[in-house]
C-alpha cells in the first residue's frame, strides 16, 4: 500500500515516476490565467492567518461546506476566521474522492510542511502552525510565488483598470513576471442599460474618450488595448456561455449602440448582434498585436436567484451549462479566418460532453503559421480534477497534438493554488507512463521527457512570447 500523497502520488508506473521526478517537477511555472489580485502582489501582502489566504473567496470550499450542512454564517458570514476554519476542517474528511481532499493536503504539505491530515481534531494545531508561518517574511505573497517556482503569471483585468499595481510591480521586480490580461466582458454586456452606461462612463474616463457613438467605443477600447500592451500584456480573455456569431451591419450596430446609450432596453436579437460585433472587434485587435485570445465557454452562472440577491455574483452558485457550442463557434472562428485575422486562440470547455467537439474544432483552423496556434485549453473549473484532466488530455491526444499543448494554469484567486500545476504534471506523466508500460508508446525517455517538459513549460513560453525571468528555485520547508 502506497502512502497517501507520498513522493510517487498518482505515478503508477516506473516510467511515470522517472518522467515526473526527473523531467516535469523541476520545470518553472507559467500561470497564464488566474484571478490573483495585483494589489496584493504589489504590496507583498502578508496574510494574518490560514483562513484569510485559504477560505476567502474560494468557491470550491464554500460549495463543499454548504453541502456538508455548514451554515452560511461560517462561510461568507460574520463568524470569526477561526470559526470558519474550524467548519472547513470538519468538512475536509467528508470530501474523500473530491479533488478538494487532494488539493487541501497538497497545499498544506507544499507550503507549510504539514503532513498531518486536516480534521476537527487537528484543526487547531494546523491553524496555529500555518498562521504563525504566514506572519513571517518568508510567507509574504511574493515569497509564496517564488517558493512555488512561478516564473510568469497573468492576472485578469478590466480595460478600465488603471493597472497601477502592475506598474508598481514592474518598477520593483522581485523575480516573478506579473502581466495583465485584457478581459473586456463588461464592454460587450448591454443587457442592463443603466449598468452598461455607467461602465461606458468609467471606460471613457480611463481612455480619455467621450463615448457617444460606437466608433467612440472602438476608440476607447483600442486606447486601453494599447495601454495594456505597453505594460506587457500578451493575452485577452472572455467568459461566455457560448460564442456570439450573429450577422450584423455597421449601420445596425451604430443604431443599437445609440439606443442603449440612450438608456433604452435592447431586444434579444439586438443584444446578440451587439455582442457579436464587439467580440469580432476585440478579436481583430488581438490579431493585430499578435496576442492570444482565450474563450472560457459553457458556464451556467448565478443559478440560485435567492442567494444571488443575498450574496451577489461569484459566490459559488454556478454550474456546467448545456449549450449548443459548435455552430456559433465555427462561424465566429471562420469569420476571422476568412479575413486572415484569426489570432492565436485557446478554447476552454466546461461541459465534458463537448470535449471532442472542441478538440476537433481547433483542427479546422490550424494554418501552419504557429505550432499549436489553436489550443484546446486545460481542464477548467469543474474539470480541473484528475478525471477531467485525463479526459481533456485523451481528447486532445486523439484529435490533435498533445505535444504542442501549452499546459496547465490555476484559474484561481488563491496564492496557495500552485500545487494544481504539480497535480496536472503528475497526471500527465502517469498517462505517458501507462502507455509505455502497455507497449503503446516507445520507452524512449529522452523523447518522452522532452515532450513532458515542453507541455509543462517550454510550449507556453514560446507560444505567448514571454521573456525568461531568472529566479531562485522553490524553497524547501520542513515537515510538521
Amino acid at each position: 500500500m502506497k502512502p497517501f500523497l507520498g513522493p510517487d502520488f498518482l505515478l503508477q508506473t516506473e516510467t511515470a515516476r522517472v518522467l515526473y521526478h526527473e523531467y516535469a517537477q523541476p520545470m518553472p511555472i507559467i500561470d497564464y490565467h488566474n484571478h490573483l489580485l495585483p494589489d496584493q502582489i504589489a504590496e507583498d501582502k502578508q496574510f494574518e492567518n490560514l483562513t484569510q489566504i485559504w477560505l476567502y473567496g474560494d468557491h470550491y470550499k464554500w460549495r463543499a461546506m454548504r453541502t456538508n450542512g455548514v451554515d452560511e454564517r461560517f462561510i461568507t458570514g460574520d463568524a470569526s476566521d477561526w470559526e470558519k476554519f474550524e467548519k472547513w476542517a470538519e468538512t475536509v474528511p467528508q470530501t474523500l474522492r473530491n479533488p478538494l481532499y487532494h488539493w487541501t493536503h497538497l497545499e498544506l504539505q507544499r507550503y507549510f510542511g504539514v503532513t498531518e491530515l486536516l480534521s476537527k481534531e487537528s484543526a487547531r494545531r494546523i491553524y496555529d502552525h500555518c498562521s504563525q508561518l504566514l506572519r513571517t517574511p518568508e510567507y509574504s505573497v511574493q515569497n509564496l510565488l517564488k517558493k512555488m517556482n512561478v516564473q510568469t503569471l497573468c492576472t485578469t483585468d478590466d480595460p478600465a483598470d488603471s493597472l497601477e499595481h502592475h506598474r508598481a510591480i514592474a518598477a520593483n521586480p522581485f523575480g516573478v513576471q506579473v502581466l495583465p490580461t485584457f478581459r473586456a466582458d463588461k464592454a460587450m454586456s448591454p443587457e442592463d442599460p443603466a449598468a452598461y452606461n455607467a461602465y461606458l462612463d468609467k471606460l471613457g474616463a480611463a481612455a480619455a474618450v467621450d463615448i457617444v457613438s460606437f466608433p467612440d467605443l472602438e476608440t476607447a477600447l483600442r486606447v486601453r488595448h494599447d495601454y495594456f500592451a505597453a505594460l506587457g500584456c500578451r493575452l485577452s480573455d472572455h467568459g461566455l456561455e457560448q460564442m456570439y456569431a450573429a450577422d450584423y451591419t455597421d449601420a445596425e450596430i451604430h443604431a443599437i449602440f445609440a439606443k442603449v446609450r440612450g438608456g433604452q432596453a435592447l431586444a434579444p436579437a439586438e443584444i446578440l448582434q451587439f455582442k457579436s460585433a464587439v467580440l469580432v472587434l476585440l478579436a481583430e485587435m488581438d490579431w493585430e498585436k499578435g496576442w492570444t485570445q482565450q474563450f472560457h465557454l459553457g458556464a451556467l452562472r448565478n443559478n440560485n436567484a435567492r442567494m444571488l440577491r443575498q450574496l451577489g455574483p461569484d459566490t459559488g452558485w454556478d454550474s456546467i451549462g448545456d449549450f449548443a457550442q459548435a455552430p456559433a463557434l465555427s462561424k465566429f472562428l471562420d469569420r476571422l479566418d476568412t479575413q486572415d485575422k484569426l489570432a492565436k486562440t485557446i478554447l476552454y470547455n466546461l461541459n465534458p460532453a463537448d470535449n471532442e467537439l472542441f478538440a476537433t474544432m481547433i483542427g479546422n483552423f490550424q494554418d501552419g503559421s504557429v505550432a499549436g496556434k489553436m489550443q484546446f485549453g486545460s481542464g477548467w473549473w469543474f474539470l480541473d480534477q484528475k478525471d477531467g484532466m485525463e479526459r481533456q488530455i485523451n481528447a486532445l491526444s486523439n484529435m490533435g497534438l498533445l505535444s504542442r499543448f501549452v499546459g496547465m494554469l490555476t484559474d484561481s484567486r488563491s496564492f496557495l493554488s500552485y500545487p494544481r500545476h504539480e497535480y496536472f504534471r503528475r497526471i500527465l506523466c502517469n498517462v505517458f507512463g501507462r502507455d509505455v508500460e502497455n507497449g503503446e508508446l516507445p520507452a524512449d525517455i529522452e523523447l518522452l521527457g522532452r515532450t513532458v517538459q515542453n507541455i509543462c513549460f517550454h510550449n507556453a513560453e514560446q507560444y505567448f512570447g514571454f521573456r525568461t525571468v531568472a529566479q531562485p528555485g522553490p524553497v524547501a520547508v520542513a515537515a510538521h
